[in-house]
């Protein structure tokens, strides 16, 4: 796939430009209307292309708990024998819970964890099976809001008697940034991991006890424009983390829904060293 294609997508999915921009601009690249509806299936996100995993042996369940503004919902998914288990928070991309993410919090909970996947959009009637009325809903959401909405998933978790004080953390774009907020804003964390997402305010990473985790795409000019400076502040503050980088990979390889962009050994690669760092730092 043409990389220029790869980043007009990616511009449409962040920016975010409209649909009829996107559409534009990926004839002008592609050279006709024909081709562009011929190469749509092959860039855009659909949860056939992945093999979800099974809950066959395990517990699952939809929660609630209060929110800043309106009830937040949240996917859950544990082993299934009933004990205490170490706590993951799963934090989506910028595409609100869908079945992918439920699928990474399935992955989770077989490794063993307590995982629990909110749902950012709860507030606005959540998340929309079209891709861009669902991101049209997270422009009208407050980041302050959203924020605050993960943090009280911290207090729901403490009401749970399948689950230890031992929480971390890991999110997708848009949930990578939120991990990286998270970092900075809970001091009992314990752990974040970060899959391609915006950095935290430099003047926030003193306040970070949680040990980091964070990967990146050697392709994804975008998001890699801030990891020198949250290096340098992670280094200067003393912070334990794990930067990784992999080699000519776009942003979301780890999404196995998004045909061009998921790279299967990177993606395998990355979720084997997160959860090494999650049984090393929450168990």
């Amino acid at each position: 796939m043409d990389q220029h294609i790869i980043n007009l997508y990616d511009e449409y999915t962040h920016k975010p430009l409209s649909r009829n921009e996107f559409m534009k601009r990926l004839v002008a690249l592609t050279g006709s209307v024909a081709a562009a509806n011929a190469i749509l299936p092959l860039i855009e996100v659909n949860p056939v292309h992945a093999a979800m995993t099974s809950d066959e042996h395990l517990f699952t369940e939809t929660i609630h708990y209060p929110g800043v503004k309106g009830e937040m919902q949240a996917y859950v998914a544990r082993p299934l024998a009933v004990k205490k288990y170490p706590v993951v928070i799963v934090i989506h991309e910028n595409r609100g819970l869908n079945k992918h993410i439920e699928d990474v919090t399935r992955r989770a909970a077989q490794a063993g964890f307590l995982a629990i996947a909110p749902n950012a959009l709860a507030p606005l009637g959540g998340t929309p099976e079209n891709e861009d009325e669902a991101r049209q809903k997270f422009t009208q959401l407050k980041q302050e809001d959203s924020i605050q909405n993960f943090i009280r998933v911290v207090d729901y978790i403490s009401t749970r008697k399948d689950a230890t004080d031992k929480i971390g953390c890991v999110g997708f774009c848009w949930g990578g940034a939120m991990a990286n907020t998270l970092a900075v804003s809970i001091p009992s964390l314990k752990a974040a991991v970060a899959f391609y997402g915006r950095p935290p305010e430099t003047k926030d990473v003193p306040n970070i006890k949680a040990a980091v985790q964070l990967h990146y795409a050697s392709l994804d000019e975008r998001v890699n424009a801030g990891i020198a400076v949250y290096e340098a502040a992670l280094k200067e503050n003393k912070v334990r983390f794990e930067l990784y980088m992999y080699e000519q990979v776009n942003h979301a390889f780890h999404n196995d829904t998004a045909p061009t962009r998921y790279n299967e050994a990177a993606a395998k690669l990355a979720w084997k060293r997160t959860i090494e760092f999650f049984n090393t730092h929450l168990n």
